[in-house]
C-alpha cells in the first residue's frame, strides 16, 4: 500500500465529451422517431404513416428546390451587377433564409416525425430569423475566442502519441536553411517522427 500522494487526472476537454456524447444523442433520437411512427401506425395504421412519410419526402424536396432557385436567382443578380458596376450595399432582402430553408427541407426528407416538425419549424419566418440571429452571434463569439491565437500557430500544433498512450502537446519550431542571409541549403530537412 502506497502513502504518497496520487497524481491528478487529467481534465478531459469539452470537444472529447461532445464527441462521446454526439452518437449517443443520435441513437436516442432514432430510437425516437421509430418509436413515434409506431405509435401513429398502431393508432392508425401503416398507410398513414407511408404517407406521412412520403409527404414529407415530397414536401422537403419542394422546398430545397425552391430555396435552390432563390439563391441562384440572387446569385445571378448580384453577378449582374457586378459586372454592371453597381452593386448595392447590404444584403438584399430576399437572401436570408436560403440555407435555413434548405435545412428545413433535408429535415423533412429525413423520416420520422421530429425531423419533419423541426423541418417545419425551420420554414417559418421568425424562427428563422431567431435561429439566424443566434448562429450569428454564436459565430461571432467563436471567431473572437480562436482570435486570441494566431492562424499560423493553428496549424504549428502537433500531438506527440507516445506508446504509453499519454499526448503530449507541442509546437513544431523549424529553422528553415536558406532563410537567413549567408545560409546556403545542405540537405533535406530531419523527420519529424522517430
Amino acid at each position: 500500500m502506497t502513502t504518497g500522494a496520487q497524481t491528478p487526472q487529467p481534465v478531459r476537454p469539452r470537444r472529447s465529451r461532445v464527441r462521446g456524447f454526439l452518437p449517443l444523442a443520435v441513437a436516442a433520437w432514432l430510437v425516437l422517431e421509430i418509436w413515434l411512427l409506431t405509435v401513429v401506425a398502431g393508432a392508425s395504421n401503416g398507410l398513414v404513416v407511408f404517407l406521412v412519410l412520403v409527404g414529407g419526402v415530397v414536401l422537403g424536396s419542394v422546398v430545397i428546390k425552391r430555396a435552390g432557385r432563390r439563391a441562384f436567382k440572387n446569385l445571378t443578380e448580384t453577378l449582374q451587377q457586378q459586372q454592371g458596376g453597381t452593386v448595392t450595399p447590404g444584403p438584399r432582402p430576399n437572401s436570408e433564409g436560403n440555407g435555413l430553408m434548405m435545412l428545413g427541407g433535408l429535415l423533412l426528407i429525413i423520416p420520422g416525425l421530429v425531423s419533419d416538425a423541426l423541418g417545419l419549424l425551420l420554414l417559418v419566418p421568425p424562427v428563422q430569423k431567431a435561429v439566424s440571429r443566434q448562429a450569428e452571434r454564436t459565430f461571432e463569439r467563436k471567431l473572437r475566442e480562436a482570435a486570441h491565437g494566431s492562424l499560423g500557430g493553428a496549424f504549428q500544433q502537433v500531438r506527440i502519441h507516445r506508446p504509453d498512450g499519454k499526448v503530449v502537446q507541442g509546437e513544431v519550431i523549424r529553422d528553415e536553411p536558406g532563410t537567413t542571409p549567408g545560409d546556403t541549403p545542405q540537405g533535406p530537412p530531419p523527420p519529424l517522427t522517430r
